[in-house]
C-alpha cells in the first residue's frame, strides 16, 4: 500500500505551520530535507507530520528552537532513556509545565468561582487594607 504524501501547502494546512516557516525549519536541521518530486516541488509523509508534532510540542512546551534541536536529530523511534541528557532535559521542561499547569488551574478557579458566584469582578480586599488608604 502507497503512503499518503502532502505538498507542501497541504503539509502546511495540515500541521499549522507556514510553507515559509517548513523551509525555515529544513534550512536550520530542525527537519530533514523533504523529498523531492521529479519536478523538484517538495512532499511530506506521515513520518515527517510526527516530526513537525514532535516539535510544535518541544517549542510550546518553552524550548528554544536550538533546543529542540537534539530532539530532532534523533530517529524517531528511538528510546531516550538510552540517552540521558535529552531524557532529563525533557524531565525539566515536563516539571515546568507541571508548574505552570498548576498556576493555571489557579487562575481557572477564580475564574470559574466568580462566574459561579455572581460576585463582583475585583477580588476582595481586607478592611484593613482599606483603611490603611484612607
Amino acid at each position: 500500500m502507497k503512503q499518503r504524501t502532502y505538498t507542501i501547502k497541504q503539509f502546511a494546512a495540515l500541521t499549522g505551520v507556514s510553507e515559509d516557516t517548513l523551509r525555515y525549519y529544513e534550512k536550520i536541521g530542525l527537519l530533514p530535507f523533504a523529498m523531492r518530486k521529479n519536478n523538484g516541488h517538495r512532499y511530506y509523509s506521515a513520518e515527517d507530520e510526527e516530526r513537525v508534532m514532535v516539535l510544535l510540542c518541544l517549542k510550546k512546551a518553552g524550548m528554544s528552537l536550538e533546543e529542540i534541536s537534539p530532539f530532532m536529530k534523533l530517529p524517531m523511534d528511538e528510546d531516550i532513556q538510552n540517552i540521558p541528557v535529552i531524557r532529563d532535559m525533557l524531565l525539566d521542561y515536563k516539571r515546568k509545565v507541571e508548574g505552570q499547569m498548576r498556576e493555571l488551574q489557579k487562575i481557572l478557579d477564580v475564574i470559574t468561582a466568580k462566574l459561579h458566584s455572581g460576585e463582583k469582578l475585583a477580588l476582595r480586599r481586607s478592611e484593613s487594607n482599606t483603611e490603611a488608604k484612607s
